[in-house]
């Protein structure tokens, strides 16, 4: 099935962090460190050089002796970190060409995963977004959500318009060791959403949908009747093995739908 839309987080979804969750709790302990096999430093350096955009989609890659003569390990680790990210869809190989940086793609099973901004577009309107949050946060079950023993991780909350009008709050955890200048960036001229996809092909997600009232705070910025219930999407996405985003997306269901195709 197709749809339209992005996602975030609801009562049962798994560790899901919230902007509106008070419950700090308790941090958790950081583990010692194991030392991480060769191989697996190699597929992180790869997906590292990509997400920071000094490897382009469909761009040449080093070559495996290259690879092996930086690293200084067997070409027999480079050749598996390299096949791995290739099932892993990061990568594609061409035999008599090389290794080249897979084409940018979202991938879901069941959801296709689309930037609100083009959706508006798609029907000939004009996307506006307002930055409410933008800023580090140590929230524990955004750092769980993530993977991350320790903080910070990156949040943003940003109120997405057509015509003027809310149609989506996107609050949103991000993994800054998947992207580090997630900070940086300025989100009323490119959404979160096409930021990422544009610098790292994701892997994999997992989502919820909920129907569900909003709190207070969501109700007023999304200029909601008391009582109006919400289509809320949670939706974690992974690029390679690391947690890349959390996110929790709010639809006023005056104003919103969810279609797709099978």
């Amino acid at each position: 099935m197709n749809t339209t839309t992005n996602a975030q987080t609801a009562p049962n979804a798994p560790a899901a962090p919230g902007a509106q969750t008070q419950n700090h709790g308790e941090r958790h302990r950081e583990m010692p460190v194991r030392a991480m096999p060769a191989y697996e430093q190699i597929k992180r350096y790869v997906i590292k050089r990509i997400s920071e955009g000094d490897w382009k989609p469909n761009g040449l890659i080093p070559s495996e002796m290259e690879l092996v003569k930086e690293f200084g390990v067997a070409r027999m680790t480079v050749s598996r970190a390299l096949r791995e990210l290739t099932a892993e869809r990061v990568l594609t190989r061409v035999q008599g060409s090389g290794t080249f940086v897979a084409p940018q793609r979202y991938e879901s099973t069941v959801l296709e995963i689309r930037n609100i901004a083009d959706e508006i577009a798609a029907r000939g309107h004009r996307h506006a977004a307002r930055v409410l949050t933008l800023e580090p946060s140590d929230d524990p079950q955004a750092l769980e959500a993530l993977g991350l023993a320790s903080g910070p991780a990156f949040h943003s909350c940003i109120v997405h318009s057509e015509e003027g009008e809310p149609i989506q709050y996107e609050d949103r955890y991000v993994n800054p060791q998947v992207f580090p200048e997630y900070l940086q960036q300025d989100f009323t001229v490119e959404t979160p959403n096409h930021y990422m996809v544009r610098l790292a092909p994701i892997q994999r997600a997992e989502f919820r949908i909920y129907a569900q009232k909003p709190d207070a705070h969501v109700r007023r910025h999304l200029a909601m009747d008391i009582g109006e219930p919400c289509l809320q999407l949670w939706r974690r996405t992974w690029v390679g093995d690391d947690v890349a985003t959390s996110v929790r997306l709010w639809h006023p269901a005056s104003r919103f739908h969810l279609a797709g195709n099978v």
